[in-house]
């Protein structure tokens, strides 16, 4: 059992349930999850992620602090939901961490359009290895999105862009701890020894 649905009185007992869609119960996931846990629907299943661990938050924030340094005109967003098709059955996705220019999504809405996304960024733990390295990456692709970072604690990491269809042709592995040249429209080099 998903240890906060114990927490959620008569979510578990309510009788009799009528049958739910994946979106449905994808909705019924996300309202009843705790903060900082993470719901997506990717492929027809639903992934529920708790929070992150420390060394992943020190990855993103490291990232998030480097692209500072060389491009205060973006917005460093972690946390923000987007509106990918393709990149999960409902096209909802939250990556952990989205460049986009300052005010890029400056509206109410809860899962944004991707259109402003310069890069995404997702630091592959084992619980959603699967799903960084493969799952999202066409939808990713598809929607246009220029750069595709995969910080991959376990392989190194990989910069996608030149998006095609629903793939990336320019795809580059490097070593974790090298430094990464980010293609155009970032044009800067990511030291990632600093991870």
């Amino acid at each position: 059992m998903i240890p906060f649905l114990t927490a959620v009185p008569g979510l578990l007992r309510q009788a009799p349930v009528p049958a739910l869609s994946a979106e449905g119960a994808f909705e019924v996931f996300s309202a009843a999850a705790p903060e900082g846990w993470r719901v997506e629907l990717i492929e027809g299943d639903i992934h529920v992620t708790p929070p992150a661990d420390g060394e992943h938050e020190e990855i993103v924030s490291e990232l998030s602090g480097q692209v500072r340094d060389h491009r205060k005109d973006l917005g460093r967003c972690t946390g923000i939901g987007l509106f990918v098709p393709g990149a999960s059955k409902t096209g909802k996705v939250e990556p952990d961490l989205v460049l986009a220019p300052k005010g890029g999504f400056a509206d109410q809405e809860e899962y944004h359009d991707a259109s402003p996304v310069l890069m995404v960024t997702e630091v592959a733990s084992p619980s959603t290895g699967d799903n960084d390295r493969r799952k999202k990456l066409p939808g990713y692709a598809r929607a246009g999105i220029p750069v595709h970072l995969l910080t991959d604690r376990e392989a190194g990491q990989v910069v996608h862009s030149q998006p095609e269809g629903d793939k990336y042709t320019g795809t580059v592995p490097y070593e974790l701890s090298a430094v990464v040249p980010l293609p155009e429209p970032l044009g800067f080099d990511l030291d990632t020894g600093q991870f």
